[in-house]
């Protein structure tokens, strides 16, 4: 009974259990159905959470990989550019530029605030607010992206644009633009707003080769960038765009229209007022001219060199202003170019030169060539090419000087000295003829008998008083120039002829200046040397210009006084015209790089007429000669309707 009683106990004490459990299985029910159900907007938000430490995690290693390979960051200003240096003419206008164009590093203070508020009411409205990128910009540049399925530019911060230009390229790649995020961050970190805005001024790319504010503004207004006015501020600012469509040195006008939309810009941002933006607008700008119409390259080159000797080599920018007259390049280049273009293919000609200076032996124009883009070699410096009768002025120089007078009489027969006797062309002798004829019709024979009278040292010793300094062989074949010489130096010493006798150093560099407005070089105009009396060169001009009246030179007359002398070598290799006129000497010569005889071209023929078609064009200042290819020139500023 007993033990009945306690197994009635122990299954009493389990059913008790069991319900007991089942108490509370159903209290956790009720208390889990009290509970609130989370909402929509809660999920959301729980999405997003859970979104962004997802795209935390992935992006971790993004981020790595892509900086693994960041360029070298350590020095914001190195730039790792040659220097620069720029060629002006004689009015101020850029004629060529070598290197990177970069001007003065200019403080915050020193910037105008002009330009500081065009540049960010353009750029980057929200630059001294955001953090290194602007999250509304970027979404705009991907919703473009998506639409246009590609990588577009926009949303860049003033901030990014530095972190591209400084280290990485233009490439539109991801890889590129997470870079390139990531180096701006860095920038601000680092830097303050207002260092990074002058970093980004003096660095970014305003065309033309120029790099930076002051570059910009020094090679399209010819001043520095301390000095701008709004309405350059504007018009750079607006640039930035696109220097390839924007920069007033290739379109004007569109510049002008840019211009106008920064001025808008800075309006809305609320930097200056309508009525100053209107004002603005109107002004004109004095625009630097880059055009010469003329290939002046040929003399960039040669200045380049010539700088290099005189101030050493530099590692900072420098400006070279020099002789070179736009308007006369202009003319010597089309006169040229259009004579060869008719002649030169028909008389087997291949090449021309042509070199132009005032009385003291300023470079007025230069054309080393046909085309500098087929050959940089230039003819009018570095070729030394035969003179051939253009010598005899050294000749007949001696002569004068010995007492001889144009109506001294010399006898034009054969003669056989060593050999070697020299033939006139065509082969004819006139007898007995004065030395002002003998001259003007390039007789050989004279002029031979007339180098051995006077003694061919003499004529060596007269050839380098005036300037030459090539080897000078001495036989009796160089009264009629056979030893060579530089059409640069040739046409100079016919230009002591003109001057009345005083020494001509032919130059092309007036001053050169660092970025900082320094003097480094200055042409300084020496005492006047005499080198040939007052009745020599005053003679000797009177028989060059019987050369043009009557002599082998009558295709260069013109309707004002011409003096020059031509010369033509054997086979017809090298012909040359030297005359002045206009108070300007201007040599000519034609031929082929490699020697090879022309068809019958004289001194008198196509240099003679290159020579004339130039001095017309500069003795009426206009050119209505049409080239093949014409020069092309910015649009002129548009006019503004009222």
């Amino acid at each position: 009974m007993a033990a009945k009683s306690s197994g009635r106990k122990s299954g009493n004490k389990s059913a008790k259990n069991i319900t007991r459990h089942q108490g509370r299985q159903r209290n956790i029910v009720k208390v889990s159905q009290t509970k609130p159900v989370r909402s929509g907007f809660g999920k959301f938000i729980y999405r997003i959470m859970l979104g962004g430490i997802w795209l935390l995690i992935l992006l971790v290693p993004v981020v790595i990989y892509y900086a693994y390979d960041l360029p070298d960051i350590a020095n914001v200003k190195l730039s790792g550019a040659r220097p620069t240096v720029m060629v002006m003419d004689r009015k101020g206008g850029l004629l060529a530029s070598y290197g990177d164009v970069r001007g003065d590093w200019l403080s915050y203070n020193d910037i105008p605030e002009d330009l500081i508020h065009a540049v960010i009411a353009t750029e980057d409205r929200r630059f001294f607010e955001h953090g290194g990128f602007d999250i509304r910009g970027l979404a705009r540049a991907l919703i473009q992206g998506i639409a246009s399925r590609s990588m577009v530019e926009g949303g860049s911060t003033i901030s990014q644009q530095l972190a591209k230009n400084l280290f990485l390229n233009a490439n539109k790649t991801i890889k590129r633009k997470i870079q390139e995020l990531l180096l701006s961050n860095w920038l601000e970190l680092n830097f303050t707003k207002k260092e990074i805005l002058t970093f980004y001024l003096n660095r970014v790319y305003f065309g033309s080769r120029a790099y930076g504010i002051d570059a910009a503004a020094r090679t399209m207004f010819g001043h520095s960038a301390r000095t701008l006015s709004l309405t350059e501020a504007a018009m750079l600012a607006g640039v930035l765009k696109g220097p390839a469509l924007y920069s007033p040195l290739r379109d004007l006008e569109r510049s002008y229209q840019r211009m106008g939309d920064v001025l808008d810009n800075m309006v809305v941002a609320g930097y200056i007022s309508k009525t100053t933006a209107a004002i603005a607008r109107h002004r004109s700008v004095n625009i630097v001219s880059r055009q010469t119409g003329g290939d002046e390259r040929y003399f960039g080159d040669w200045v380049l060199a010539k700088a290099t000797k005189l101030i050493g080599p530099t590692h900072q920018p420098i400006i070279i202003y020099t002789t070179l007259m736009p308007g006369i390049q202009d003319k010597a280049n089309k006169g040229l170019q259009q004579i060869m273009d008719r002649e030169g293919e028909r008389f087997h000609a291949g090449q021309a030169a042509l070199v132009s200076l005032d009385l003291d032996g300023a470079i007025r124009a230069m054309v080393g060539g046909e085309d500098y883009t087929k050959s940089q070699f230039n003819r009018a410096t570095s070729a030394r090419r035969q003179p051939g009768s253009a010598f005899k002025l050294f000749v007949y120089l001696a002569a004068l000087e010995r007492g001889l007078t144009p109506d001294t009489v010399m006898r034009d027969s054969p003669v056989i000295l060593n050999g070697w006797q020299p033939k006139n062309y065509g082969g004819k002798y006139q007898g007995e003829v004065t030395l002002r004829r003998a001259f003007a019709d390039s007789i050989n024979t004279v002029a031979v008998k007339l180098a051995e009278r006077v003694n061919l040292q003499t004529v060596i010793a007269m050839a380098r008083r005036l300037g030459l300094t090539t080897p000078i062989v001495t036989t009796p074949s160089l009264a009629l120039g056979t030893s060579e010489v530089t059409l640069l130096q040739l046409t100079a010493a016919y230009a002591v002829v003109a001057n009345g006798g005083y020494q001509v150093k032919p130059y092309g560099i007036i001053e050169i200046q660092d970025s900082s407005g320094q003097v480094l070089y200055r042409h300084l105009p020496t005492p006047r040397k005499r080198l040939l009396s007052d009745r020599v060169a005053s003679v000797m001009a009177d028989m060059l210009r019987t050369v043009v009246t009557s002599g082998t030179a009558k295709q260069a007359r013109m309707a004002f006084a011409v003096a020059g002398k031509t010369g033509t070598t054997q086979n017809y290799k090298d012909a040359l015209f030297i005359g002045y006129g206009l108070k300007m000497v201007s040599g000519v010569w034609v031929g082929n790089d490699n020697s090879s005889p022309m068809k019958r071209v004289t001194g008198g023929g196509i240099p003679a007429r290159i020579w004339r078609n130039f001095m017309y064009r500069v003795y009426l200042n206009r050119d209505d000669a049409t080239l093949i290819t014409p020069n092309v020139r910015p649009r002129d500023k548009p006019r503004h309707r009222r």
